[in-house]
């Protein structure tokens, strides 16, 4: 009914006025109910660390996971208000919690209308049709809340044609057809996950004359080549035959009618034939092995729908104005046991050992904690995108970091940490302290570097840390406000398996039981991440200096000049563009970054004023900023980082600088691409420049 309608945008916009006076109250100190830290306090550390549990992560788990909760569904909402419930108990909540609610377009497959993938006789009549559904296997894929395997935001439409095998769906597998004369003009393409992004497969089909795209889970891909029933979930952690990876095919992120706007009543929406982002010819996932012709009938809708966001905050004692910020999605395709409820599990639990502690009395943080579950991330980090471009000065001017605990457990064998570099010695300074699942008396950090190491010219044999792409709630954090990230799960042992992701992810048989048997029995594993997410915040939140090493940003810089020299370098010189200036702001940085560290380490000796700590604090937590360049990439909506931007070029340098010299390297001295080159030189330049004059003492214009 339309009332309902109109009293539910009333609410959503209330709650993000109540919402906005939260954070915005976090620059006004309030009496603390405990004593003011001065520095990280072992001994709450040590408390938190004990009082992690994993069996109330497991129950957790159990709740969150019992029923599908699609972006926007009932059993989404319920479980907003549960996230509400626990973060208002007398007991073991927040300070305060609330939610704030968007009006996003999301895309669902119609009801009355299942898509469906036909394989045609000659005669035209249907010979087979593929399955519509998974098989219901333990009773959980059947339920009339599960949704149809389908490719959100995949247009309608009902294309024929005879079926071509285009492997990854790049646009190379395309061009090689071509050359081996094949012709695409009127097919359905046959393409397998990985390798290129689910909406690339379908843009890169149509710019040949596809009609239509399937895609398909290859075994191969997850399942180290097992196929067979009786080797698959129930019976053991890969994927049954009968299962369907479901996804978002929308190439940005963020709702799509309001880029770079908060999706709220007051903002200017894109009008619908606008929208850029969408597939351009139908799509859709399929379970069955096919036969030619094909015809495809996909009867997606688009929807504007409510969803939202819940914040729970601990106001910080000394800086309220400077946020720690800890974050999961909380939407599934279906039950989401792994993606995401195995990270909304952790995240309730460690909210609940923190605010436990500050109910008591016994501890506050000096600096304010925000955890967030944010929704439909599936359809395109929707709600995370939405709070940073409502809250864009606000957060860019006080977030200390983020950190995203989405998948908390892929499997039980190693730590995994993507992040930028300044956030990987407060990582490893609390997997030391933290020891890891399993037999031995291993520290996390010590499993972790027999799994995933690098030779650090600093500091010897160290865990490699990943980069940050944009396949979690991390994205605009990093690439839209420039603030340290970090994404922290457990992973797997990648000499016992060639899986792409674990076997069940986004299909129906992703439930608890699949994790409970098969992925963390016991749940020590959830437990670990939950000790390092939760060692993280305390060091971020407590410690009197931030444990942010600008420093570290130095071997990637120095890494990214190194391959440019040697591999663009000679190309460069060829058309007169010197990587001089380059070679000197690298230099700068270098220098400022080693004497800020000594600055801090002379302070650390002696009792300084708190507003120098202050100072420098802000020195460290800004740096990331420097680097954004809103116009850098203006083909790539909200990338605006220049070191972490999409590459497309083959040379691991700087991104912006590797992508044009990729385009420019058939073309002519004085050509535009060769011009772009040089464009991209100078603003890599002037961000390092830039960042160094960032590090230097604040007096330092």
């Amino acid at each position: 009914m339309q009332w309902t309608k109109v009293l539910g945008l009333g609410l959503g916009a209330a709650a993000l006025l109540g919402l906005g006076i939260i954070l915005g109250h976090f620059a006004i100190p309030k009496k603390a109910n405990s004593p003011a830290p001065q520095d990280l306090d072992l001994e709450i550390l040590e408390t938190v660390m004990g009082q992690l549990d994993a069996n109330r992560i497991r129950e957790n788990l159990r709740e969150l996971s019992r029923e599908p909760h699609l972006a926007s569904s009932p059993r989404d909402e319920d479980l907003v208000q549960l996230l509400l419930q626990r973060w208002k108990d007398p007991e073991s909540g927040l300070d305060s919690a609330g939610a704030s609610t968007y009006e996003v377009l999301l895309s669902f497959p119609s009801q009355e209308q299942p898509n469906v993938v036909d394989i045609v006789g000659p005669t035209g009549g249907i010979i087979h049709s593929c399955h519509r559904t998974e098989e219901n296997v333990t009773g959980e894929q059947g339920g009339p809340d599960v949704v149809q395997p389908y490719a959100a935001y995949a247009p309608s439409g009902t294309p024929q044609g005879l079926l071509v095998y285009a492997n990854r769906g790049a646009e190379e597998d395309f061009k090689e057809l071509q050359t081996q004369g094949i012709k695409l003009e009127g097919t359905i393409a046959l393409t397998r996950y990985g390798g290129v992004g689910r909406g690339a497969k379908a843009v890169n089909a149509a710019k040949h004359g596809v009609a239509g795209v399937l895609v398909y889970t290859d075994p191969a891909d997850i399942n180290d080549g097992l196929s067979s029933p009786d080797e698959t979930f129930p019976n053991s952690w890969y994927l049954p035959p009968s299962g369907v990876e479901r996804g978002s095919y929308y190439e940005y992120f963020g709702d799509p009618l309001t880029p770079y706007l908060p999706a709220v009543p007051s903002s200017f929406r894109v009008d619908l034939a606008n929208v850029s982002g969408f597939p351009p010819i139908p799509t859709q996932p399929i379970v069955c092995a096919l036969g030619c012709p094909v015809n495809v009938s996909v009867y997606n809708r688009l929807e504007l729908r409510n969803s939202s966001n819940v914040l729970g905050i601990i106001r910080g004692a000394v800086e309220p104005d400077r946020y720690v910020l800890y974050g999961n999605h909380r939407d599934s395709w279906v039950h989401g046991a792994v993606d995401p409820s195995s990270g909304t599990a952790v995240l309730l639990e460690l909210s609940r050992v923190l605010g436990t502690l500050l109910k008591k009395g016994t501890w506050r943080p000096r600096r304010s904690i925000v955890f967030a579950s944010w929704g439909a991330e599936e359809f395109g980090l929707i709600g995370s995108t939405e709070f940073t471009e409502e809250f864009f000065n606000k957060l860019q001017e006080r977030t200390v970091a983020y950190i995203n605990v989405d998948i908390s457990v892929f499997a039980n064998a190693t730590l995994r940490v993507q992040g930028t570099p300044p956030v990987q010695t407060v990582v490893f300074s609390a997997t030391k302290e933290i020891r890891s699942p399993g037999p031995g008396d291993l520290s996390i950090y010590d499993n972790w570097i027999r799994y995933f190491n690098r030779s650090s010219p600093v500091y010897g044999l160290v865990p490699s840390l990943g980069s940050l792409g944009a396949g979690s709630d991390y994205a605009p954090f990093i690439h839209f406000l420039g603030i340290s990230s970090m994404d922290i799960a457990y992973t797997y042992d990648r000499s016992k398996t060639s899986a792409r992701i674990y076997p069940t992810y986004h299909t129906a048989f992703d439930t608890f039981d699949y994790v409970d048997k098969f992925l963390d029995p016991g749940f020590s594993s959830h437990q670990a991440v939950a000790r390092t997410a939760g060692s993280v915040i305390l060091r971020l939140s407590d410690s009197f200096f931030l444990p942010l090493k600008v420093s570290d940003y130095s071997e990637t810089l120095r890494s990214f000049l190194q391959a440019a020299q040697q591999d663009l370098g000679a190309l460069l010189e060829q058309h007169s563009i010197s990587l001089g200036p380059l070679v000197n702001a690298v230099e700068k940085f270098e220098a400022e970054a080693a004497a800020l560290g000594q600055r801090i380490s002379t302070l650390q000796k002696g009792s300084p004023d708190p507003l120098q700590v202050r100072m420098l604090n802000d020195q460290l937590m800004l740096l990331e900023r420097t680097f954004l360049n809103p116009r850098a990439f203006p083909e790539e909506r909200y990338y605006s980082h220049v070191l972490w931007a999409p590459r497309t070029g083959s040379v691991v340098t700087f991104p912006g600088l590797s992508n044009a010299c990729s385009r420019a390297r058939d073309t002519a001295s004085g050509s535009e691409a060769w011009a772009e080159v040089q464009r991209q030189l100078s603003i890599v330049v002037t961000a390092l420049e830039g960042a160094a004059a960032t590090l230097r003492p604040v007096a330092d214009l």
